[in-house]
C-alpha cells in the first residue's frame, strides 16, 4: 500500500535523510519511530508529496507521489504535527470545506461528515467554533479531516504531541479502531505510543533507517543475554550464588525475598538449568518467566550504536 525507495533529502551540504526505504501493508499500523531531528518529519512530507526529494520515489497505493500527485493525494490522508485547522470555523462547517476541497461527492459529503464526526469522538462539539476548543479536541478535527474522504493510507506525525494522558489514550483508541480499514503510519518520537499502537515499527536515526521489523523481533534481538524471572516458596542462604555459578548463568540478583533476576547466556539449555536448579535445591520453584528488552532499550541501543559508529 505504501512503498517507499530510496528516498533521499538534501539541504545545501546536510543530508536531512539518506536513501529510506519502506514498504507498508494494507491494514497495517506501522510506527516510524527516532529521536528529535532524525529525519522523520522530513520523510514524512516527501511521501506525501508536501515536499519533494532529493531523489528517490514514494508510491501510495499504487500512484507515484511525484508523477501521479492527485491519484496518489485522492488515496491519502495527512496530519502534520500541527493541525491544519480554521480556528474560527464551527467543527462541520470546516469539515464541509474539506470535502468540497478533497472533492467528496455531495451526495455523499453529510453522510461522511457524520462518520468522520463519529470516529474521532466529536459529536459534542461538532457546532463549536474550533478556536474555542481544547487542543485534544483541535487534534480530533483534524485527525477528522484526515480521514474523511476514507483514504486507504492515513499519514499521521507526532499526533498525541503535548496533549494530557487522558487525551493521548483518547487519539490512541481512535488510531487503533482504523487498523484493518486504512494502513497508518504513525511518526513519533514517544515509545509507549509505539509499543500500544503499532504492528511493526522503523526506527530512524540521522536520516537513515536502523532497524524494521515487528517489535517482538526487535526486543528478542538485542542481546544474547535473557532476563529470567525466578520465584521460589522457600528462600534460603546461598541459592543466588547456586544459580550464578550454573553454566551460562551471567548475573544472579536477589530481588525479594524468594525472588531473583537471573541473566543467563544460551537461550533453552540456560532455562532448563536454572529450572532443575530450583527444584533440586528443594526451594519449591513457583515461577520461571522469561523477560525481554523493552522498545526503549532497543531504541537507545540502535541510536547510541549509531552514534558511536558515526564519531569512529
Amino acid at each position: 500500500m505504501i512503498s517507499v525507495d530510496r528516498l533521499t533529502k538534501v539541504y545545501g551540504g546536510r543530508v536531512a535523510v539518506w536513501q529510506v526505504s519502506l514498504e507498508v501493508q494494507p491494514g497495517e499500523i506501522l510506527g516510524f519511530l527516532g529521536p528529535n531531528g532524525a529525519g522523520k518529519t522530513t520523510t514524512m512530507r516527501m511521501i506525501t508529496g508536501f515536499i519533494p526529494p532529493s531523489s528517490g520515489t514514494a508510491r501510495i497505493a499504487g500512484h507515484d507521489i511525484l508523477t501521479q500527485p492527485l491519484e496518489a493525494k485522492a488515496k491519502l490522508g495527512y496530519l502534520c504535527e500541527t493541525p491544519p485547522v480554521y480556528r474560527e470555523m464551527i467543527v462541520r462547517s470546516y469539515l464541509g470545506f474539506v470535502a468540497d476541497i478533497k472533492r467528496v461527492p455531495r451526495a455523499r459529503r453529510a453522510a461522511l461528515i457524520d462518520r468522520a464526526i463519529g470516529q474521532c469522538g466529536l459529536t459534542e462539539v461538532a457546532h463549536r467554533v474550533i478556536g474555542h476548543l481544547s487542543k485534544g479536541y483541535r487534534q480530533r478535527v483534524g485527525l477528522a479531516q484526515a480521514i474523511l474522504h476514507q483514504p486507504k493510507v492515513l499519514i499521521l506525525d507526532e499526533p498525541t504531541v503535548g496533549l494530557d494522558p487522558r487525551q493521548i489514550i483518547e487519539i490512541r483508541e481512535v488510531i487503533r479502531g482504523l487498523a484493518g480499514e486504512q494502513t497508518v503510519v504513525l511518526s513519533t518520537h514517544i515509545l509507549p505510543e509505539v509499543q500500544m499502537t503499532c504492528s511493526r515499527v522503523a526506527i530512524i536515526n540521522e536520516g537513515q533507517v536502523v532497524a524494521e521489523d515487528s517489535i517482538d523481533n526487535l526486543t528478542a534481538g538485542l542481546s544474547r543475554f535473557q532476563t529470567l524471572r525466578v520465584r521460589v516458596a522457600r528462600d534460603a542462604d546461598g541459592l543466588a550464588a547456586g544459580f550464578a555459578s550454573l553454566p551460562g548463568v551471567a548475573e544472579a540478583i536477589v530481588e525479594a525475598p524468594g525472588s531473583y533476576a537471573i541473566r543467563v547466556e544460551g537461550g533453552d539449555p540456560a532455562r532448563e538449568r536454572v529450572a532443575a536448579f530450583a527444584i533440586a535445591s528443594g526451594a519449591g520453584l513457583l515461577e520461571l518467566s522469561r523477560q525481554r528488552a523493552s522498545l526503549e532499550e532497543v531504541f537507545l541501543k540502535l541510536v547510541t550504536e549509531e552514534r558511536a559508529e558515526a564519531a569512529a
